[in-house]
Order: structure tokens, then sequence, then C-alpha cells
């Protein structure tokens, strides 16, 4: 039988990239309350002391980076110093990411890399720094955040839909590769998410036009992903990896 305690995060270590705001931070504010402590990583400055100051208000240990996610020195490094401040990590979540709406034709060679080099790289690069001391410890819980865009595609940003599909390509060798060490690995493929980055980006009035074409009828709060999060970091989802769990209100069906 399942123990009532199994979605605690007490005695964790959670490594959030990208935990300055929206989702990130939702992420990371949530496994906190949940016990665990924090690894609050994002290169905005302000927005990341911002997040560290709430998680230490809940009572709970935070290390604070603001490292490049593509830079896998400064991975590795940033791995090593979080461990000596707090003890291990236990579960990383690569939420780190940057959207972009243009056509094909739009896209620049420095769109594509950067497009690339934080969510690939970046990803790639911060779960080999975890890797060592996971397997060491015979345990943990990767979370790569992907995109419904990176199941579906859509009709912009092709940049965009292909990086976050490579994180699931990421996600499934993973999940194969770390397994006798007992290393989940699953992905996060959220819908529309009302954050800073799509309200910036898209608009309020196209957001409310997508809205409309979503079964339940709305988008997410960066809240409801976070529960996705927190169940795949969880001891709840313990023979689960190699997969992808999308939060979308519907929008896609799959599965069946």
């Amino acid at each position: 039988m399942m123990s009532d305690t199994a979605s605690s995060m007490a005695g964790k270590v959670a490594w959030i990239t990208g935990s300055g705001r929206g989702m990130g931070q939702a992420h990371a504010i949530l496994l906190a309350e949940r016990g665990a402590d924090i690894v609050v990583h994002d290169v905005l400055v302000d927005e990341a002391k911002a997040t560290a100051a709430r998680i230490e208000a809940l009572g709970r240990r935070v290390f604070l980076s603001h490292a490049d996610v593509a830079n896998a020195t400064a991975m590795h490094d940033l791995v090593a110093q979080a461990s000596r401040a707090l003890g291990k990590i236990d579960v990383l979540v690569n939420n780190a990411g940057v959207g972009q709406h243009r056509s094909i034709e739009e896209i620049t060679v420095e769109d594509f890399e950067r497009m690339f080099s934080i969510h690939v790289k970046g990803s790639f690069f911060c779960g080999q720094a975890v890797m060592t001391g996971m397997k060491k410890q015979q345990s943990g819980k990767i979370i790569n955040i992907s995109s419904i865009w990176g199941m579906n595609g859509a009709d912009t940003a092709s940049h965009y839909c292909a990086a976050k599909t490579a994180l699931l390509g990421l996600t499934k060798a993973w999940a194969k590769e770390l397994a006798p060490w007992n290393i989940h690995v699953n992905a996060v493929c959220p819908g529309g998410v009302i954050t800073e980055m799509p309200i910036k980006v898209q608009g309020w009035d196209k957001i409310r036009a997508k809205e409309k074409k979503v079964p339940l009828g709305r988008w997410a709060q960066p809240e409801e992903v976070s529960y996705a999060v927190a169940f795949l970091a969880s001891g709840e989802s313990d023979f689960i990896t190699g997969q992808a769990i999308s939060p979308n209100g519907g929008e896609t069906i799959v599965g069946f």
C-alpha cells in the first residue's frame, strides 16, 4: 500500500532551472511547500532573489545561482556548490526556456542557436551534471519541461517546436539508460499557460482566442502544471519513467 506521505518532498533537494518567474517559480514554491529545499536558478537576478525569499519564508533552505544553463562547466560547478550547501540533489526540473513566434523565413541563425542552446543544450548539460550524484545515491528524478507544441507542432515557431521535441527524445533515452540506477526521467508537456512569456509574446487577444479552442475553455495557471511536476518528483511516481504528461485542458487527446 502506498504511504500517505508519498507526495511529501521532505528531506529532498530540488533544482529548478528558470525558477525566477512563471512556471519555474511555481514549481519551486510548490516543491518547497511540500518540504523540499530548493536550488533557485535563473539568469534574471532580481526575479530569482524574489523566488528565493519566498522559499526561505516557508522555512526551506535555498541555494541561488544565475549561471548560464548552456555552459557545461558552469553547470557542473553549480551542482558541486549546491551539493556542498544542501547535501545533495534529488530532483532536477529542466524548466529554463525562451519563446519566440516567427515564421520559417524570419528565424535567424542566432534565433535557432539560442533556442536549442537553452532548451536542449541547457537541459542536457544540467542532466549530465546531476547524474554522477544520482547514480551514487541510487535514486533521482529528472523532469524535462517540453510542450504540447513539442508533441504536435504548430503553425509558427518551428525552431521552438523542434527544441521541445528534442527534449522528448532526451527523456526517452535517459529513462532507459538511467533506469538501472533507479533514476526516473519524465516530461511535462503543457498546453497554454498564463505566464509572463506568452502574454508578452502573443498578447491577451490572441490568448483569449486560443482559449476558445480548448475543451475546458481556458489556459492553465502555472500552479496547475506544477502539480504534474510535483507528482513526478515524488514517491508517487516511482513506477513511472520515460513518459510525457500533458496538462492541456483537453486540447490534445492522446493514448486511445
